[in-house]
């Protein structure tokens, strides 16, 4: 297979990436910001998403309302997200519109007004958000369960912040951060589809190529978090349900025993043929919402289940979940479930070959990640070789320990629970 991906660094750090699709007349393109949450302070505690959100209320060349009829007009497709490590920016558009579009989004990204009155209506719009969170069980169990787990490190921070903090931001706090952290060195353009790289390239250079980076910017929050293993039991009385999560450590994203724990989360809780699923859905009926997997950052990761049941139910899910987790550490996976596992992997990358968006925000995740671009290829070789020994390995190593963490949230009944019973 022909290699279709180019790089090119600006002097000022920049980083253009491109694959060509033949045959496609689409291009999926973005601009990815190598900060998140993650790189704030407390005091600036949501910065980044209210950025993202600011963005779209103007610039000094366009309107909120040009810019959202322009991009209905180039196909209605222009999104956004804050994560805790990276900030983007893409859309996906008819290749002739490219030129159009990269103006656009270089525009929302090098540009913003930030005019005072539109940044206190955003700021209402995001408490609203953060109510809404209140009102959505699973997410407000995540956010408390992350604060519990991340102690007073950014991580267990919320992306979208706390109302205290989003009330304080005004037009020198967000344009002070924005000046520091959205310059060239930060930044990431990428394209996918009917692309040619010297076209983007041109563009951005024209664009960015003279920008200056920022003297000073706000740093990442380098220092290795210290997980700590919470029991949050957490009351709230008009649930219906149980909200359930037991959270261990996992290898980071830059791991070598990343694809080893990829299957090892596939096999306990990644599906419905997964162990989880089986023996509290299917075999028992305890719960309608039950899954595993890993969350995953560039130097920790957090392994979770999460189960949504009736609260007489809910010492019965946990004891079925610790128990699947204490199988797999004594006893090998089989040889059908791991083939079974590598396949749903294999498929997926396969299956995203055909999307210019995902091949699109692959190439950034990889480049903010690792620095390279991580071939198809290489990602399903490294699959190929994980062995049943390896996946039990991952899982001795990360579920034989004592920061084993569980979080419960809803009309709990007096719930408790002894640290012994989630000992693997």
């Amino acid at each position: 297979m022909i290699d279709q991906v180019q790089t090119t660094r600006l002097a000022n750090g920049l980083t253009i990436l491109t694959e060509h699709m033949p045959g496609l007349r689409s291009v999926s393109l973005g601009v990815w910001v190598r900060r998140g949450s993650r790189h704030e302070s407390a005091e600036l505690n949501g910065i980044s998403h209210f950025i993202e959100h600011a963005l779209f209320k103007g610039t000094h060349r366009r309107s909120a309302h040009q810019i959202a009829t322009e991009s209905d007009r180039l196909g209605g497709h222009l999104d956004a997200y804050t994560a805790h490590e990276v900030t983007g920016f893409a859309m996906k558009v008819v290749d002739t519109e490219l030129p159009q579009a990269f103006d656009l989004l270089a525009d929302l990204v090098l540009n913003p007004r930030f005019d005072q009155d539109d940044l206190e209506r955003e700021q209402k719009v995001i408490i609203e958000e953060m109510k809404m969170i209140e009102d959505t069980p699973d997410e407000l169990l995540t956010e408390l369960f992350h604060a519990a787990y991340f102690p007073d490190h950014s991580l267990g921070r919320p992306i979208e912040g706390t109302e205290q903090t989003v009330s304080s931001f005004n037009q020198a706090t967000t344009s002070g951060f924005h000046a520091r952290n959205f310059s060239p060195r930060n930044l990431v353009v990428a394209g996918a589809g009917n692309v040619l790289h010297s076209q983007l390239t041109g563009l951005v250079a024209q664009t960015f190529g003279e920008a200056a980076n920022h003297a000073a910017q706000d740093t990442p929050d380098q220092v290795l978090p210290q997980t700590a293993a919470p029991i949050l039991i957490e009351g709230k009385k008009e649930l219906e349900q149980a909200h359930l999560i037991i959270a261990a450590p996992w290898p980071s994203a830059k791991s070598d025993d990343r694809y080893a724990a990829s299957m090892l989360g596939t096999i306990i809780g990644g599906g419905t043929s997964s162990r989880l699923w089986q023996a509290i859905r299917e075999e028992r009926g305890l719960a309608y919402s039950i899954g595993a997997g890993g969350n995953t950052f560039t130097d920790v990761g957090m392994f979770t289940i999460y189960a949504g049941t009736s609260p007489a139910q809910l010492n019965e899910v946990v004891d079925l979940s610790i128990d699947e987790m204490r199988r797999i550490v004594r006893e090998p996976v089989s040889a059908t479930e791991l083939e079974l596992a590598k396949e749903q992997a294999i498929s997926s990358v396969l299956l995203s070959l055909e999307s210019s968006s995902a091949r699109v925000g692959a190439l950034a995740r990889q480049e903010i990640i690792h620095g390279r671009r991580i071939a198809p290829e290489e990602i399903i070789r490294s699959i190929e070789v994980v062995t049943r020994e390896s996946v039990q390995r991952v899982a001795q190593s990360c579920f034989t320990t004592t920061t084993l963490a569980l979080g419960a949230l809803g009309n709990l009944n007096g719930f408790l629970i002894d640290r012994s019973r989630l000992e693997i």
